[in-house]
């Protein structure tokens, strides 16, 4: 029997979507250059995601794991007279409160796996003068630079940091001698893209609808249904919606037109916003009884009729505020 309700995961979904580098060039195009034509799709080349690196002294080494969800490299970049750069996105369902730092990371992993690539070319001295052997690295030898974006998805505002400094308990006097990092946020329920790709056009228009809640799911419903039917909306649209939002689609209902797409997509949202109000109160009034997480989980997949990784997740997501 064929599986019509399909479980998109939001990661595997989004990443297929950016991978489109029409799609990709365009995002950032909006959100470095103010929609100008900047980066261009056929300069665009997909490149390991892998950020895993090796952190090593003289008496121990740590590995650090790491994989950024999408990077591209742009072979040149005229107007800024950079002739290599490698643009990173990242996805976000939910508010990461140490994302500055997190970013760090995975920036520090990329640049490390240039340096250890150059680095091998410096096995012996010759040519070299001691500081550069010292250094594996030539005085004249240059980095690609890297600039990552994060996207989202979220129905609350994003509240938290955005730069390493607000993460840091530090004096004022001591901030200017602090290196600080900042991280390039876009929240897909409301910004001012100047988008020129009609994917991404309609990807964000119809986010900012769906993760909208001062307004009821009914018009939220005749709005996006409107929406989807004048503008023809592709169906990899619909379905990066969906799994960007955690739903469960009928896939055989998805039509070029989006009519009944958008329809089974709403009521799975609804169905979804439902649920997550039942574990809230459930979690609640486990709390206040005094329950166990274990004894809680329980009544959420008995009541709700989820799986043990759902019940656990929504215990992540409304345990902590209720405490």
């Amino acid at each position: 029997m064929i599986r019509k309700t399909q479980d998109l995961k939001p990661d595997v979904i989004l990443k297929n979507y950016w991978s489109n580098k029409e799609q990709f060039a365009d995002i950032f195009n909006a959100v470095l250059f103010e929609g100008r034509q900047v980066i261009r799709a056929q300069e665009l080349e997909d490149i390991d995601t892998e950020a895993s690196t090796v952190l090593k002294h003289k008496e121990f080494a740590q590995s650090i794991s790491a994989a950024r969800d999408c990077i591209k490299i742009s072979k040149k970049s005229v107007t800024y007279g950079v002739e290599l750069v490698m643009l990173g996105l990242e996805h976000q369902e939910h508010i990461h409160y140490a994302m500055p730092m997190r970013l760090l990371g995975y920036n520090y992993g990329t640049y490390k796996k240039q340096y250890d690539s150059n680095a091998q070319k410096y096995k012996t001295s010759g040519g070299l003068s001691a500081d550069e052997f010292l250094s594996k690295m030539r005085k004249s030898d240059k980095f690609i630079p890297v600039i990552t974006m994060v996207v989202y998805y979220g129905d609350h505002p994003w509240d938290g940091a955005t730069t390493l400094h607000e993460m840091l308990d530090i004096p004022k006097e001591m901030r200017p001698f602090v290196n600080d990092s900042k991280m390039l946020l876009v929240e897909a329920r409301q910004n001012n893209l100047m988008l020129h790709n009609m994917n991404n056009i309609a990807l964000f228009a119809m986010m900012n609808v769906i993760l909208n809640t001062s307004i009821s799911k009914k018009e939220a419903k005749e709005k996006i249904m409107d929406y989807a039917v004048a503008h023809d909306v592709d169906k990899s649209v619909i379905m990066t919606i969906a799994g960007a939002t955690n739903c469960k689609i009928d896939y055989n209902a998805i039509t070029t037109k989006g009519e009944v797409t958008v329809c089974t997509l709403f009521d799975e949202i609804a169905k979804e916003g439902e649920e997550k109000g039942r574990a809230a109160g459930i979690i609640e009034t486990g709390l206040d009884f005094g329950l166990s997480e274990n004894d809680i989980l329980e009544r959420l997949q008995t009541k709700l009729n989820v799986s043990l990784q759902k019940a656990q997740e929504y215990f992540e997501m409304f345990g902590k505020q209720t405490v």
